[in-house]
C-alpha cells in the first residue's frame, strides 16, 4: 500500500505528466512525419497555438497564417498535424475530381453532428450522399424554378421602393439576405419563409446565422461544448433566450416541422400533397441507406443547404451593394449597359439576357471575389497517395489546405486586390493566372452543390436592383 501513495504521489504525477509532454515535443518536432517542414514551433508542438487566434485573437487564424507564409514559404506546418500551401498553381491539384479525396475531421467534428452532407469527413460516404443534392440542384432544375426566383426579387425591389417612397433608412444588407433566404427555402422545401415581407427583414436570423463563426471556432478546440448546447431541448433554449434568439429558434422549429411534414408527405403521399418536389423528396427517393434517411440527417441537411445558401449569395450581395452603391461611375456604367440591353432585348430581366451582359458579370464576379462562400480554409486528405508540392512530399493522409480569400487577395493575381474593380474581369483582363486561382464555391469533389442557384439570385438581385429602385446619395 506505502509502495501505491508513493506511485500516486502529486510529485510522480507531476513528473509522468512532464515526462510525456516533453516526449511528445520531442517527437512533434523531430521525429513526426512532417518535422522537416518550415513553420513555428509551436505550431508543430500544440493545437492551441491556432486556438489562440482563434478564440482569443476573434478568428484571426487566417490571416496568421498568410504572415506565417511571408516568413517561412508557400508551404508551412500550422499545426502538429496539418500543412497549408499558398501557392495558387498548387490549387487544381489539391481540389479537383479525381481520386479519394477526404476532409479533415477536426474542422468538421466541431459542429457536433456528423449527419450533413457538408460534413462527411469519408470520401465514398460524401459522394454518396452527395448525389441526391447534386440532382437536386441540377442546372436544368434551377432554370425552371426561374419564375419563382423572378417573383421573390420582384417582391425585393417592391420592398425596396416603397421604403425609399417613405423616405426611410433601410438595411440593405439585411434585405439582400432576406431575398437569399426566402429563395433558399422556396427551392428546397417549397415555401417561402417571407422574410422580405418582415419589417426588419428577419434579421435576427442573418444575426444567429453570423454568430455560428466564433461558436465553430471554440468548439474546434473545446469539443463539448456543441454537443452540450445541442443537448438541450429546443423549447428550452426558446425560453432562456433573448428576442432576437427567438426568432432564429421560431424560425427553426418551423424548418423542422416543415421537414417532418414532407418526410410524412413523402412516404405516405395524398393528391393535395403532390406539389413542388423538394430536397426531402430527393433523399428520401435516394439509393441512400435507411439510416442516412432519418430525420435528424435529413434536417441536417436541409439546415446546412439552405444556411450555406441564403448567407454566401447574402453575404455577396451586401458587398456588391456596399460597392456599387458607393462608386458613381460603376453604377453608371452598370446602368448605361442595362439601358442598351433595354433596347434589343424586350425582357431584359431574363437570366440568359443579363448572363451576357460583360460588366454585370464581372461586377458579380468581383464581388464573389471579395467575399467568397467560406473564409477559412478548406483541408483535403488523400488517404492513398502521398502529395508533392514542387520539391516537397506529403505523407498520405495529411491534412492540406489553401484558404481561398488568401488567394482571392493575393497581389500577384489580383493588383490592388482590396479594391473593388470590375473592370479587371472585362475581356479576361483578370488574366489566366488569376482566373484558375477564382473559386468562390470552391472546386473539386466538395464544391458548392448551389453555385448555380447562388448565380442566378446574384445575377437577377443585382439586375433588378440596378434598373428599377433609384439610390440617391446624401
Amino acid at each position: 500500500m506505502a509502495s501505491l501513495n508513493m506511485l500516486l504521489s502529486w510529485q510522480n504525477v507531476v513528473t509522468a505528466i512532464f515526462v510525456y509532454l516533453a516526449s511528445l515535443t520531442i517527437y512533434r518536432l523531430f521525429l513526426h512525419p512532417l518535422a522537416r517542414f518550415p513553420g513555428p514551433k509551436l505550431a508543430a508542438i500544440t493545437r492551441w497555438y491556432e486556438g489562440y487566434y482563434d478564440v482569443v485573437q476573434n478568428g484571426q487564424y487566417t490571416f496568421k497564417i498568410k504572415e506565417l507564409h511571408k516568413q517561412y514559404g508557400p508551404i508551412i506546418r500550422i499545426s502538429p498535424y496539418e500543412l497549408h500551401v499558398s501557392d495558387s498553381t498548387f490549387f487544381n491539384t489539391l481540389y479537383r475530381q479525381e481520386g479519394r479525396w477526404d476532409r479533415y475531421a477536426f474542422a468538421w467534428d466541431a459542429w457536433g453532428a456528423e449527419g450533413p452532407t457538408i460534413h462527411t469527413v469519408d470520401h465514398e460516404r460524401h459522394r454518396a450522399r452527395r448525389q441526391p443534392l447534386a440532382t437536386f440542384f441540377a442546372k436544368a432544375k434551377v432554370a425552371d424554378r426561374k419564375d419563382m426566383i423572378r417573383g421573390h426579387v420582384n417582391n425585393f425591389c417592391d420592398r425596396l421602393s416603397k421604403i425609399a417612397e417613405s423616405g426611410k433608412t433601410v438595411n440593405l444588407g439585411a434585405a439582400a439576405t432576406a431575398l437569399a433566404r426566402d429563395v433558399a427555402f422556396d427551392f428546397i422545401l417549397a415555401k417561402s419563409y417571407n422574410s422580405l415581407d418582415r419589417d426588419d427583414f428577419d434579421v435576427a436570423v442573418l444575426h444567429a446565422a453570423q454568430g455560428a463563426g466564433p461558436l465553430w471556432r471554440i468548439t474546434k478546440h473545446v469539443g463539448y461544448v456543441l454537443p452540450l448546447l445541442n443537448s438541450m431541448p429546443l423549447d428550452w433554449a426558446i425560453k432562456i433566450s433573448d428576442d432576437e434568439m427567438k426568432t432564429f429558434f421560431a424560425h427553426l422549429k418551423n424548418a423542422m416541422a416543415d421537414t417532418k411534414r414532407l418526410m410524412a408527405a413523402a412516404v405516405s403521399p395524398s393528391p393535395e400533397d403532390r406539389g413542388q418536389r423538394t430536397i426531402v423528396h430527393e433523399i428520401l427517393d435516394s439509393k441512400l441507406p435507411p439510416h442516412d434517411k432519418s430525420f435528424q440527417r435529413v434536417f441536417e441537411d436541409v439546415s446546412s443547404v439552405s444556411g450555406a445558401g441564403f448567407e454566401t449569395i447574402g453575404g455577396a450581395l451586401r458587398l456588391i451593394f456596399f460597392h456599387v452603391f458607393s462608386d458613381p461611375e460603376i453604377l453608371q456604367r452598370l446602368r448605361a449597359e442595362l439601358d442598351s440591353a433595354k433596347e434589343k432585348h424586350p425582357d431584359v430581366m431574363e437570366l440568359k439576357v443579363l448572363e451576357q451582359l460583360p460588366y454585370l458579370t464581372s461586377t458579380i464576379m468581383e464581388g464573389l471575389r471579395l467575399s467568397p462562400g467560406i473564409a477559412t480554409r478548406m483541408a483535403r486528405i488523400a488517404p492513398d497517395r502521398d502529395l508533392f508540392y514542387k520539391d516537397w512530399r506529403i505523407p498520405a493522409g495529411t491534412p492540406v489546405g489553401m484558404t481561398t480569400i488568401l488567394m482571392h487577395t493575393d497581389e500577384n493575381l489580383y493588383p490592388d486586390p482590396q479594391s473593388f474593380k470590375p473592370e479587371r474581369w472585362v475581356d479576361g483582363n483578370g488574366g489566366k493566372n488569376a482566373e484558375k486561382a477564382y473559386a468562390p464555391f470552391s472546386k473539386g469533389t466538395r464544391m458548392c452543390i448551389g453555385m448555380h442557384d447562388q448565380f442566378v439570385i446574384g445575377t437577377k438581385g443585382k439586375g433588378f436592383l440596378e434598373a428599377h429602385v433609384s439610390i440617391r446619395e446624401d
